[in-house]
């Protein structure tokens, strides 16, 4: 019996003189592990993005290959924990100069409110990123996370109270593979730098407690945004850092903005 021969399309030579930064695959679910600070690890639901360079004389990339790799990895139980390898090792089947891989997934951290000691998860939204260039290697550790400011002016002017928002701050931090920055740690000093903390549960005795810090703790988000980079900057194991603030304005029709990113 004759076996037939599959034509390889994506092989095929593309005369428009192309090359493309970046192809591959997007929204792919898979199971993910993260190491957890002084508990077990923690098994998250992640949507993957994976890709790779595609020089300008090849018409396409072989999707089905990043997800052998994947299927690979998540056998072994290493997604999340050995990207580096993991890139390497796409790098290799597809053939490429260059491999990236973004991981983005919910983290569940137990949080008591500040008074009553109740307690109940927070889920941030945080992400892992990975770039192979060559034999150049770089950790993207990403979060985002909720605070409350109270807006300084607000207080300064008004006869009563102050007007504060809901205030979500992106960092991104980058650092040498033999460090370690822990969610947990990441995600706690940017809470810190706000008017106030956000919780899951409240009673009375917490929210007279958060609005009472709040109010005797005002910031702009542009003081939210340099206490976090003062944070970053003292940090020795943090090599690139990107900070963004947006303050869900609560009186005005627009929000409150700042970024900034340095590579140390």
């Amino acid at each position: 019996m004759n076996k037939t021969i599959l034509q390889d399309v994506q092989k095929q030579n593309d005369k428009r003189g192309i090359d493309i930064q970046k192809v591959g695959v997007n929204g792919v679910d898979v199971p993910l592990i993260i190491e957890r600070k002084d508990a077990e690890n923690q098994t998250v639901s992640a949507k993957a993005r994976l890709s790779v360079t595609l020089p300008h004389k090849y018409r396409g990339t072989h999707m089905s290959r990043f997800i052998e790799v994947l299927s690979e990895y998540s056998r072994k139980n290493l997604l999340g924990v050995d990207i580096k390898g993991m890139l390497y090792d796409i790098r290799k089947k597809l053939e490429s100069e260059c491999a990236h891989a973004k991981f983005e997934f919910k983290y569940f951290i137990n949080k008591k409110a500040p008074v009553s000691g109740m307690e109940f998860p927070i889920g941030y939204d945080c992400s892992f990123q990975g770039d192979l260039e060559g034999d150049n290697y770089r950790f993207i550790l990403g979060v985002k996370v909720p605070i409350t400011t109270l807006c300084p002016c607000s207080k300064e002017i008004s006869k009563y109270s102050a007007h504060n928002q809901r205030t979500m701050v992106k960092v991104k931090v980058s650092y040498d593979e033999k460090d370690i920055i822990w969610i947990e740690d990441l995600i706690e000093s940017i809470e810190s730098a706000g008017s106030s903390q956000i919780y899951s549960i409240l009673k009375r005795s917490d929210e007279k407690f958060v609005t009472e810090k709040a109010y005797e703790n005002p910031k702009f988000v542009e003081d939210v945004l340099r206490d976090i980079i003062c944070m970053l900057k003292d940090n020795e194991k943090v090599t690139f850092y990107e900070v963004e603030v947006e303050a869900q304005e609560s009186i005005h029709n627009h929000n409150a903005w700042a970024w900034q990113s340095e590579t140390k």
